[in-house]
């Protein structure tokens, strides 16, 4: 009796799924920033264009919560519409809750909200401690690498963020 055939179009993660290396996570993320800046760049000039917006520093904060939804909304549309970003996809990577299942909305929005563990810790220190920004980018470089490796040291090789939010990277098999 013949198997059924996987469509192409549509690969599977491995349900026991194979963890993908630190190295590939992070040279998905670097194409993730690449993809990041169009958006980014689009959401700030439609604010800009709405509010009427001639001085960067007018209504800063308002742009900043703006942007951050943007981009929020951006990675919970990707990640509860098949588990991947166009990055992503490029580096056969999907993300997946802890079972392998798909991820729900609101764990993809937890998910969203703790990867800003990533940035938030270091740049919260500027302001508070009065940090010059050469010593704040140092703090932060510095975090980065700490956090890149705790998934180096998790048994799975999943960065803290996702154990936090029951969620997974797995490798997209062909």
């Amino acid at each position: 009796m013949a198997q059924p055939l996987v469509p192409p179009a549509l690969p599977a993660a491995v349900p026991g799924g194979t963890a993908p290396t630190v190295r590939r996570r992070l040279a998905a993320l670097l194409y993730e920033a690449v993809i990041l800046f169009g958006v980014v760049f689009l959401a700030g000039y439609l604010f800009s264009t709405l509010t009427q917006q001639r001085n960067g520093l007018a209504h800063h904060n308002l742009l900043a919560a703006w942007i951050g939804l943007v981009v929020g909304v951006y990675f919970v549309w990707f990640w509860t519409h098949g588990g991947q970003t166009l990055p992503m996809k490029t580096w056969r990577l999907r993300v997946v809750g802890a079972d392998g299942a798909p991820i729900s909305g609101g764990r993809a929005i937890g998910r969203y909200v703790l990867a800003w563990l990533w940035f938030l810790p270091p740049l919260a220190l500027h302001p508070m401690l009065g940090l010059r920004v050469p010593q704040t980018l140092v703090i932060a470089g510095v975090w980065f690498v700490a956090w890149a490796a705790s998934g180096r040291l998790d048994p799975q090789r999943q960065f803290l963020h996702d154990r936090l939010a029951g969620t997974r990277v797995v490798t997209v098999v062909r």
